[in-house]
């Protein structure tokens, strides 16, 4: 079968693309407002794109952007938590739409601790996270007047538990333990891994 995107409606787009391109690593992004309000949220449109380069993209909410996208326009950072087995029910709690006002730490009952380069906090719950600042920043819109926004950010800082680091710098992955994106309500942890030599 053959589909051209212009024949299809935005949810159908959205069905096909997000359960063919699996599995995806999630952004677990926390900003802050320039009120001071903390906000925490999961972003699975994202992925490393050079050495200390990452990038997410977030989609405008009924024309609106997302508090997010938001604090990082205004502030021009943010930290990247990474999401694990243990705080996945968390990360899910924080992809609900929360006034501008209230903070998803709370909400979703995770720890606010101070980053060491930027002001944004970070997850004390999440075994990896990266303290970034943006670099560029750009809008792809659509025909619905809604879009997305790609960020693309610097680590500037980067914190990882002990027990997820073996020796070289290497990552444990029996500690580490992340969890992926799939499609609708479906998630995936890392399964059967297999080796193929360059």
């Amino acid at each position: 079968m053959q589909l051209n995107p212009k024949d299809l409606d935005n949810s159908t787009l959205y069905k096909l693309l997000t359960g063919s391109i699996i599995p995806r690593p999630i952004a677990w992004i926390s900003s802050i407002s320039n009120d001071g309000i903390n906000n925490l949220a999961p972003f699975s449109y994202f992925n490393i794109v050079g050495e200390k380069h990452i990038m997410f993209s977030t989609a405008k909410n009924k024309g609106q952007n997302k508090d997010t996208l938001n604090n990082i326009l205004e502030s021009g950072e943010f930290v990247l938590n990474m999401v694990t087995e243990e705080v996945v029910e968390a990360m899910n709690a924080t992809a609900s739409e929360l006034p501008s006002h209230e903070d998803e730490f709370v909400f979703a009952n995770v720890t606010p601790i101070a980053s060491k380069l930027i002001k944004p906090n970070r997850v004390k719950e999440s075994k990896i996270s990266f303290e970034c600042k943006m670099i560029h920043h750009y809008t792809i819109p659509n025909d619905h007047n809604n879009g997305a926004t790609m960020v693309i950010g610097e680590i500037v800082m980067m914190h990882f538990d002990d027990s997820v680091l073996l020796d070289n710098h290497k990552i444990n992955l029996e500690n580490y333990k992340p969890v992926s994106r799939l499609a609708g309500s479906n998630y995936a942890k890392l399964g059967e891994l297999f080796s193929i030599k360059r």
